[in-house]
């Protein structure tokens, strides 16, 4: 439980979120290592859909809350510069190691097509520029604008995975919310009664999803995909997704209340979970090409791929991991921000005269 003096030294609530930051990433890597287990083990089925009624709309929401400190200003820049750069780094890397490495057929490279979890990063581009321009609304009429728009973007006819176009607006709900979430009027409803019930609410919903699971589309969970897509051409298409959004409020609800308070060695890692998510994918990449998945035919098997998963996470989370890669996972923009000021330099001066 936190206590009136923690939550004080602790305002922002950077400690609760950066637990909730890396045990979101966990739920990433393993939700992508069991996914080609998912249509012959049972049990690796309902865990997958356990995680994925929270693990995106959670991880939105954190990054959402952690733009409150660089939004606007000379750090919103540099940071939108930082996420461009990270998306033409990794989205290279990617397709180059499809062609060379992984010789991955039927695959359509493009930078309009944000590879696999590189979704992540153009939406999260687009989701701060959505935030500034509704910048003088209120909360509540951004969050019921996203909400609205979340659910119009289904009906478009068109690929949802161009540009990512279907999760920015899709996701943009959790990232608003989070952006706008007070952790000291939060943490004061985190008492242990409150806790032991949203941890009984979180098995009650693995319990759910065990039995019911198989009758949810997973492409419901992924927002990636238009209503059409997904079957669904009713003109009433919209009341799922606002039954998904409910069942996802719900589950991160519950999964919100079991993260830890106190700082911790967790908090620590909640710091390089960006490391993780861009590298992870190279892993998940040579699994899949490996004989690895021809082994793993039983429950015990997969249950120790989802323990190889997290110590994996682990190890990608060590600061050694940080200090090799950074220059590639957090690339410097300082001199493209110099190349900007040179080159609006000339139109300043002009302007003077």
């Amino acid at each position: 439980m936190m206590t009136k003096t923690n939550i004080q030294s602790n305002p922002q609530g950077e400690t609760f979120f950066l637990n909730l930051r890396f045990l979101l990433m966990i739920c990433v890597f393993i939700g992508n290592a069991i996914e080609p287990l998912i249509q012959d083990i049972t049990a690796m089925h309902a865990l997958y859909m356990w995680i994925f009624t929270f693990h995106m709309p959670l991880f939105v929401f954190v990054t959402g809350y952690f733009a409150k400190a660089n939004l606007l200003g000379q750090p919103g820049r540099r940071l939108m510069l930082q996420i461009s750069l990270q998306y033409v780094i990794f989205q290279s890397l990617y397709s180059i190691l499809d062609v060379t490495v992984f010789k991955v057929q039927n695959v359509h490279h493009s930078f309009f097509a944000p590879y696999l979890l590189l979704w992540f990063l153009a939406s999260h581009f687009c989701w701060r520029l959505l935030l500034i321009l509704l910048s003088k609304w209120t909360p509540l009429q951004q969050l019921a604008a996203s909400l609205t728009l979340g659910v119009l973007v289904g009906y478009l006819q068109v690929d949802g995975a161009w540009l990512s176009l279907s999760r920015t607006f899709v996701y943009l709900p959790f990232f608003i919310a989070g952006y706008h979430f007070s952790f000291v009027s939060a943490a004061k409803l985190f008492t242990p009664g409150v806790r032991i019930s949203a941890g009984a609410l979180a098995a009650v919903l693995l319990g759910a999803v065990s039995l019911w699971g198989h009758y949810i589309d997973p492409g419901w969970l992924y927002g990636s995909m238009t209503f059409s897509q997904l079957g669904h051409s009713e003109w009433y298409a919209g009341t799922y997704r606002l039954a998904l959004y409910a069942l996802q409020l719900l589950a991160g609800i519950a999964f919100l209340a079991v993260v830890p308070l106190q700082e911790s060695r967790l908090t620590d890692l909640g710091r390089r979970t960006l490391y993780v998510f861009l590298l992870h994918g190279f892993i998940i990449r040579f699994a899949a090409v490996s004989p690895l998945y021809k082994y793993v035919t039983n429950t015990a098997a997969s249950v120790l791929l989802v323990i190889g998963a997290i110590l994996l996470t682990l190890l990608l989370s060590h600061s050694l991991i940080r200090k090799w890669t950074s220059p590639v996972i957090e690339p410097p923009v300082q001199w493209l921000l110099n190349l900007e000021r040179r080159a609006f330099r000339p139109f300043g001066a002009a302007s003077k005269h």
